[in-house]
């Protein structure tokens, strides 16, 4: 993928950072709310553009990995070897913070999320941030999905129009997001990795670089973004169906329906949309969030969805799935 936006557009994008203001642009995942991570200021701004809670922390986004250690306090062997295995890519690491990482940033946790995100746009517009570095600033890009708290995350620029408008000051428009769920989530600010929340590298990846899984997350794990039991959400309700279960919750369902699923619709169906999904997880994952805005535009009453098959490569629309019919 290469650089879709002219530069001057990317320093643009850098100066109003600068100042204070909200870029929303993409990255290989979703695309994200950006503001200066330096700026509290400004990190505030995004939660009340999108009615976030306070106490729900924010990833920050880093130019390379040889920020790492400006913002994160402890960064052990397992750290290094995961960025420098998937950086720039969708894996986020918790880490303790350093000082002068704002409670904005963390939601007052002694935490911080931190990834290297690999769309071009994403790393112009960090890189631009970064011009001047002396080696010693905290340089990022605070940047949860450009929607409002719990709904849909947009993966083209399209979506960011429409759902936040002119509430931010300018959106950078790289095109459709090559992975299309939000990045994995690992934990390794305790004794143990712990995956807080599920993407594109799977458990069996971060296992193969680190030696060993990570754990399911414990009740002292740190709060991370996308992990409340209600997210991702349409506004219509979604209910998520097991396979076996699938014709008869078709036959009893009497409201108005659009349908989500991995096969294609009975003769005579009369649901408002059906839209068949792939049947490999990263095609599924990638259309996920569009199709879900395509059925929650439809007129219907309730959205219909097919639970995605078994297996850890399906663990990461699985989650999402989940969450998005709690």
């Amino acid at each position: 993928m290469h650089l879709s936006i002219p530069q001057q557009t990317i320093e643009e994008a850098a100066r109003v950072l600068r100042s204070g203001g909200l870029v929303a642009f993409p990255t290989e995942t979703v695309y994200g709310l950006g503001a200066d991570a330096s700026n509290p200021a400004a990190v505030a701004r995004i939660f009340a553009v999108k009615g976030r809670p306070a106490t729900h922390p924010v990833i920050v986004h880093l130019p390379s990995i040889a920020h790492l250690a400006r913002w994160a306090r402890e960064v052990p062997e397992a750290a290094r070897r995961l960025a420098k295995a998937f950086w720039p890519g969708p894996l986020t690491l918790v880490l303790k913070r350093a000082s002068g990482v704002s409670d904005a940033l963390t939601g007052g946790q002694d935490t911080v999320g931190l990834r290297v995100p690999s769309h071009p746009v994403a790393l112009a517009l960090l890189s631009a941030l970064a011009s001047g570095d002396d080696g010693r600033r905290l340089i990022g890009v605070a940047a949860p999905s450009a929607n409002r708290f719990g709904r849909i995350s947009p993966t083209t620029a399209a979506h960011v129009r429409s759902e936040l408008g002119d509430r931010i000051d300018m959106i950078l428009d790289g095109g459709p997001c090559e992975v299309g769920i939000e990045s994995t989530i690992v934990d390794l600010s305790g004794a143990r990795p712990a995956l807080l929340r599920p993407g594109r590298i799977g458990a069996q990846d971060i296992a193969r670089v680190i030696g060993t899984a990570p754990e399911a997350p414990g009740g002292e794990a740190p709060r991370a973004p996308g992990t409340l039991e209600s997210h991702y959400a349409p506004q219509c309700p979604l209910r998520l169906v097991r396979p076996e279960h699938w014709d008869a919750a078709l036959a009893a369902e009497s409201r108005r329906r659009s349908v989500m699923a991995f096969r294609a619709p009975p003769p005579g169906d009369p649901s408002i949309k059906w839209i068949c999904m792939a049947l490999d997880p990263q095609a599924c994952a990638h259309d996920l969030y569009a199709n879900l805005r395509e059925l929650d535009a439809s007129g219907c009453e309730v959205i219909l969805a097919e639970a995605p098959p078994p297996g850890p490569r399906w663990e990461g629309v699985r989650d999402r799935l989940k969450r998005a019919a709690g």
